[in-house]
């Protein structure tokens, strides 16, 4: 028995080789086909009962990874052993085998390493010394289909030993496959002759090229997966810091050093002690991952999805901690594994460098275009920075910030040995986080005007960031158990600085035309980019993280050699930084007094600016396809009108004058004369003339024009300013009727984000609805209007059944399901001077806007404006409603009537509303 499964224990229980092979013996000879069905059958009843051991091992031992996958690896050996034995003996048996008969067996890939997951792809390979002959066919037939009945996933080929060579030398993928071989069964001689050729024909002297290849795949690889190693679904085989980027260690240093076991790293030198135990660590941690997703799932799934991480984090025995749910831990440990794995691929592609690259040039690398002159002792190693003894950060713990700074100042790389002691070193910088010199190196990394977010991605990655920011250091790899970040909370802020940087540059101009145009009168610009650092610096602490970070905000900021104004623009920052998305998002911006306490909350212009800017870069580095047009749109409504109010009369003009301005830009717009106009503007009330965008304003005008004596019109036009489809309804207005176009909408498929609701003073409805599909897009393709039109029509005239239709429609994210949100209502009466402002606060789900309004409309309430924010899972919607006769609900017993309504429609059907939900009234 090889010694690689020697820390296997107790290898007879998964599968006693003995026992089988009697139970083999014992069948009967006859046909042939029949003696390999029930052999099958005797070996599919082992591997089940082997498979069982190994799962139940498992769950005693849920973090022992490389002993399953080296115990998964052993299971399948001993039946391919017993498989083969059988069918060269009994099925298929030759006395006296010619010399071009013999043949052996072998273990490619995965299964080649011994790392064998309970539902991977057996890879396999049948090598004969010269062209396959009639034997080893029936042969490999025989046993393909007997592991083909097991149910197994079997990866297989067969070549002669030329074949092999010539497929490995034209192929990367095949090469690396039988980089792997190993030996399971057979002809002895002829998986020797194998591995001489392979390394005497194959390997020698094609290292360079080999890892070159090796590494474009394992960019392509990355690029393909989201290039990041923290986005918070990872892929555990093939993402950024996953189990393929260890093999690939491995796979370079097997071919360029012939190391033979991931041990021997350590001998070649391209590993020290340590690193090995971290290289192992992960290696273990990850496995142990992958082999609970295979059981979890019953198939081979990579994917660490929301769903699975809940019952992995169970299963690996984690715990709840104040501020901090166990998934949290658990995957906060994933991405520091994530994270070391790529420390690692760092530090072994420079020892790669060093070898292999041609003189004075670097592998894949450009060359650099000058040479910095003041390195303070540094020195440049073709173009990086490095130490000049191994002891330097020793000597002075500063240097550990200044590498960096220098770093930035003149566009170099660090040598990744010169990481490597940085790393080793870091727990040094302890002694100067309170030297205002090394606080001013940090302070000038952060509010660089190169490239500040990849120099900090490297102090990241050296472990300097968290220990000279320990506040920072707590969020390092710390995940958000939802659905709407995609990466962990240091990946986020470094995003976040990256983006604050290019609109900085004028870089994202198109898309930011606002905050990119402001930002050179931003006077407090370090301000800014502190605020940026510390938004979320609290996250996971249990309680309010806005209000926890504005205090590290108020005990770090003086400690970076900041002024007491600053420090306070920074708290202010931090403390507020969601206040603009909030008032955005979930208010009525056309309710005045939503400005005006807003204006007040934010109290100066230079706020108002640096609060825009650091919202927008916020929800921009949350993940792809979270920011678009709606939410600009509305963001720069928010800024102009809060400006007005701001700046004291500076642009500031009164409601009436503001009315009258856009009364007289339609009738241009519209070619109307002013008696047209004039009965036009009497139809509408005031509140409709300050809500609505000139754009809209005319299509209205022409849409209600057009239905002339009808008196009813539902049009549907692209609306590409807010990334939506614009829908309008005009008809006769009655009790109910948002709620029918509000479930007509969503059995059409979309999503409304934004709803405005008018009564014209003759008795109609003139109702806005902004509508996306459910990919944030709007709705283009002419079918998917004509069908939106329709149904909305069909709804109006009571022409379909929607309770019924709504309740059996799926889940717009099925995966919404693994989240715990309890329903809340929050009824306030001074967010306006006008209307009852009520917010939900619920679970995403088809329909949910239509329930709410459902029950808006049986607690007799009416609905003059609907506000929908989503954030993943988690949904906000929001309305300006009034009693019955137009005034706000202040009746005790009258609210308390609408939240218990409003949370039965927030809850799953046949849920009974939790105890511990319930309005907050203000």
């Amino acid at each position: 028995m090889s010694s690689r499964f020697d820390s296997v224990p107790n290898r007879r229980a998964i599968v006693d080789r003995r026992l089988v092979a009697d139970a083999l013996a014992q069948l009967e000879d006859g046909d042939t086909t029949a003696m390999r069905q029930a052999a099958t059958a005797v070996l599919k009843e082992a591997l089940a009962a082997g498979r069982a051991e190994i799962e139940r091992r498992l769950i005693e031992n849920p973090t022992r990874g490389i002993v399953t996958a080296l115990a998964g690896a052993f299971l399948i050996d001993q039946i391919l052993r017993l498989l083969w034995d059988f069918t060269v003996e009994r099925l298929y048996p030759r006395n006296n085998r010619t010399a071009a008969e013999r043949m052996t067996l072998i273990a490619v890939g995965g299964y080649g390493r011994a790392e064998m997951a309970p539902h991977s792809d057996i890879d396999i390979g049948f090598l004969t010394p010269w062209k396959v002959t009639p034997w080893a066919e029936q042969v490999v037939e025989s046993m393909l289909y007997s592991l083909w009945d097991m149910q197994l996933k079997v990866g297989h080929s067969t070549r002669s030993l030329n074949d092999m060579v010539r497929q490995a030398k034209g192929d990367i993928t095949i090469r690396t496959a039988l980089l792997e071989a190993r030996y399971v069964w057979g002809d002895t001689d002829v998986y020797d002759e194998a591995a001489r050729r392979f390394s005497a024909e194959v390997q020698d002297g094609t290292a360079r090229t080999f890892i070159a290849e090796k590494l474009a795949e394992r960019d392509a690889r990355h690029k393909k997966m989201g290039d990041s190693r923290y986005v918070v679904e990872p892929n555990v085989k093939e993402g950024k810091g996953g189990l393929r980027d260890l093999h690939t260690l491995f796979w370079i240093g097997k071919y360029a050093y012939d190391v033979r076991e991931p041990g021997q790293l350590v001998e070649a030198g391209l590993l020290t002690s340590l690193e090995y135990r971290q290289f192992r660590r992960a290696e273990n941690f990850l496995l142990a991952v992958r082999c609970h997703l295979h059981v979890l799932a019953k198939r081979a799934e990579d994917r660490l999805t929301f769903d699975f991480q809940r019952e992995i984090a169970d299963r690996m025995n984690y715990a709840d901690r104040p501020g901090k749910s166990k998934v949290e831990r658990f995957m906060h440990f994933y991405f520091l594994q994530a994270k070391k794995v790529g420390d690692l691929t760092g530090l072994f592609l420079a020892h790669l460098d060093e070898k292999y690259a041609a003189r004075g040039r670097r592998m894949g690398l450009p060359a650099i275009r000058r040479s910095p002159k003041k390195l303070k002792g540094f020195v440049l190693d073709r173009g990086r920075l490095a130490l000049p003894q191994d002891d330097f950060f020793v000597q002075e713990p500063r240097r550990l910030l200044e590498i960096f700074q220098l770093a930035d100042l003149h566009g170099v790389e660090i040598h990744p040995l010169a990481m490597r002691a940085a790393a080793r070193d870091a727990k040094l910088v302890d002694e100067c986080r309170d030297d205002p010199r090394a606080n001013a190196l940090f302070l000038d990394v952060l509010t660089s005007p190169r490239q500040p977010a990849k120099v900090l991605r490297w102090m990241n990655e050296a472990g300097v960031f968290g220990r000279f920011i320990p506040d920072f250091g707590r969020v390092v790899a710390q995940m958000q158990f939802d659905m709407y970040h995609h990466f962990t909370v240091d990946e986020h802020t470094i995003r976040a600085i990256d983006l604050l940087s290019r609109i900085e540059k004028g870089e994202l101009s198109e898309d930011h035309p606002l905050a990119t145009g402001i930002f050179d009168n931003v006077v407090a610009r370090r301000s800014l980019y502190v605020s940026v650092l510390l938004h979320d610096i609290a996250k996971g602490r249990g309680g309010d993280h806005s209000v926890l970070g504005a205090e590290v905000a108020e005990r770090l900021c003086p400690r970076l050699g900041m002024t007491g104004a600053e420090t306070e623009t920074v708290a202010w920052l931090v403390r507020h930084h969601l206040l603009m998305s909030a008032t955005a998002f979930k208010r009525d911006l056309s309710d005045f007094k939503t400005i005006l306490d807003f204006a007040e909350m934010v109290q100066s212009p230079q706020r108002l600016m640096m609060l825009l800017i650091l919202t927008v870069v916020d929800i921009r580095a949350v993940g792809p396809g979270v920011w678009n047009g709606w939410k600009r749109q509305l963001l720069t409504s928010l800024y102009e009108s809060a400006e007005e109010v701001l700046r004291l009369g500076h642009k500031q003009k009164g409601r009436g004058e503001r009315i009258a301005a856009k009364q007289e830009a339609l009738a241009q717009m519209l070619g109307w004369d002013a008696a047209r106009m004039g009965a036009f503007v009497d139809r509408l009330p005031e509140s409709y003339w300050i809500a609505e965008p000139e754009d809209v304003l005319a299509r209205n005008a022409r849409q209600i024009e057009g239905a002339g004596q009808t008196g009813l019109s539902v049009e549907a036009q692209v609306y590409p300013e807010r990334s939506a489809t614009l829908v309008t309804i005009y008809a006769a207005d009655h009790p109910g009727l948002f709620y029918r176009i509000a479930g007509a909408i969503h059995l059409a498929g979309g999503n409304i984000i934004d709803a405005r609701i008018h009564t014209t003073r003759d008795g109609m409805a003139l109702d806005n609805f902004l509508v996306q599909d459910a990919f944030g897009q709007p709705y283009d393709d002419p079918s998917q209007i004509n069908r939106l039109k329709t149904g909305i029509a069909d709804a109006l005239a009571n022409r379909a059944k929607l309770t019924e239709r709504l309740h059996t429609k799926p889940l717009l994210h099925p995966r919404a399901e693994t989240f715990t949100i309890e329903p809340n209502v929050l009824i306030d009466n001074k967010a306006s001077n006008r209307f009852t402002v009520v917010e939900v606060n619920a679970r995403d789900r088809p329909a949910l806007l239509y329930r709410l309004a459902h029950a808006l409309f049986q607690a007799k309430v009416t609905i003059h404006s609907a506000h929908v924010a989503t954030y993943g899972e988690r949904a906000v919607d929001t309305f300006y409603v009034t009693d019955l006769i137009g005034d706000r609900i202040t009746s005790t017993s009258r609210l308390r009537m609408l939240d218990r309504r409003l949370l039965d429609a927030a809850q799953e059907a046949g849920e009974a509303t939790p105890a511990s939900a319930g309005a907050a009234v203000l």
